[in-house]
């Protein structure tokens, strides 16, 4: 059974139990109130055109041309999939693609991979294959000299494995220098298209929706992991790729990433989560906070700032901004407030936001000293959490995007610890 018809499976029993419907073991008195079931929400939603990938690739010789970069060399991952189409893991066996800077693309793969990755090359280029006992790297320096580029600089992002680009050089027998590639492809990346936002929409209101199917079924004594898996559950009947479902529960929501030590929900407990996942490659990123009962007053002064800082920064960002004067603003008006000063807690330890598309985490970052000009299209997340070591932590995240006029939300804030979703 593939994961997400098991996941679909999952979430159906969750909904027959919620709208009453018969399980075994279960009586009738036993059962909840009725709750709608979950339905698809991305039924409509459109993968990345493949005049989209030309022009991205159009827009990438041009920058090379300008800067006599002869090449770009990605191996798998997010930006192979941004320029090509190509879904591919990486594995020991080398599977990279030649943008030169001028002329068609050139990707090279195993022997026995190259039908699986012809499935998803969405523009025109050569696919060359090479066997077990040859070298990859010959085969993308042949690729390099048959597009013109037999000698001076190419270019490599700073994720590709160091295997690589040591293999690409001594295949090259000295010919190449090779630069960082990360400011050729964030140039392209870092402005979503109407088709990408669209994407970036749909991935969010899976996720909301989720989280709201969540908060009203947590009972106590679940564990993270229940609530885990029946947040991708729900993800998955409601349309998405299920990304990741943290689940932080009592003192373990005081650190930002969780504790190991077991934890339940109880009465009076904080439940904070954080979960994403993706449409045709594009993120989510949601995280919201509730308390299981009746919250301490304490835990809602806590709640209340963390979404006053969500504001500020909404509020701060403007066209021409520095992405890095949002974080100054958050953490100065935290600094009032009696926490931190700066990274330290209790308080703020991490930066107020950060890029996301196709990768969770992407350029720019909203932390202090990130010079990036805000720009319309720019997509980024708003989380400043409040974290209080031995106690509990709040964490409030939404993902936004730049407009001509301001920021434009994805998701609607949460409207208050009572009404968390």
């Amino acid at each position: 059974m593939r994961r997400r018809d098991f996941l679909t499976a999952a979430v159906a029993a969750t909904s027959a139990a919620s709208t009453g419907l018969l399980l075994p073991g279960r009586s009738a008195q036993a059962a909840p109130a009725a709750r709608p079931a979950l339905t698809s929400l991305t039924v409509g939603a459109k993968p990345i055109p493949v005049e989209e990938r030309v022009a991205r690739i159009a827009k990438l010789q041009r920058l090379m041309v300008d800067q006599k970069v002869g090449a770009l060399i990605l191996e798998s991952g997010s930006s192979l999939d941004y320029f090509t189409g190509i879904q591919w893991h990486r594995s020991e066996r080398t599977t990279a693609a030649v943008i030169p800077a001028r002329g068609d693309i050139v990707v090279v793969t195993p022997a026995f991979e190259e039908p699986s990755i012809r499935e998803t090359l969405a523009v025109s280029g050569d696919v060359r294959a090479w066997n077990e006992h040859e070298s990859p790297f010959a085969r993308l320096v042949g690729a390099l000299v048959d597009r013109g580029v037999s000698s001076g600089p190419i270019a490599f992002e700073s994720t590709t494995r160091i295997f690589i680009v040591d293999g690409v050089r001594e295949a090259g027998a000295g010919a190449y220098r090779v630069v960082s590639g990360d400011a050729l492809v964030k140039a392209v990346r870092l402005i979503k298209s109407p088709a990408e936002l669209a994407l970036m929409k749909a991935a969010n209101d899976v996720t909301l929706a989720a989280l709201r199917h969540v908060h009203g079924n947590v009972r106590p004594g679940m564990r993270p992991e229940e609530i885990g898996a029946m947040t991708d559950a729900a993800t998955a009947a409601l349309g998405g790729e299920p990304g990741f479902a943290l689940v932080l529960l009592n003192e373990a929501s005081a650190y930002p990433h969780g504790s190991k030590k077991p934890q339940t929900v109880r009465e009076g407990s904080v439940i904070l989560m954080d979960v994403g996942c993706s449409v045709h490659g594009y993120q989510s990123d949601i995280s919201r906070t509730w308390v299981m009962g009746q919250p301490t007053a304490k835990q809602r002064k806590v709640w209340d700032t963390v979404k006053r800082g969500q504001e500020l920064a909404l509020e701060t960002a403007r066209p021409g901004t520095p992405v890095g004067a949002i974080d100054d603003v958050v953490r100065a008006y935290y600094e009032k407030e009696g926490w931190g000063p700066g990274y330290r807690l209790p308080g703020l330890p991490h930066r107020t936001g950060h890029g996301i598309g196709l990768d969770g985490h992407e350029p720019p970052y909203l932390v202090h000293g990130d010079a990036t000009l805000l720009a319309p299209g720019m997509c980024f997340s708003d989380e400043p959490g409040l974290y209080i070591p031995g106690e509990f932590g709040i964490r409030l995240e939404d993902c936004w995007h730049m407009t001509e006029t301001g920021p434009k939300l994805f998701t609607e804030l949460a409207r208050s610890i009572d009404d968390p979703i």
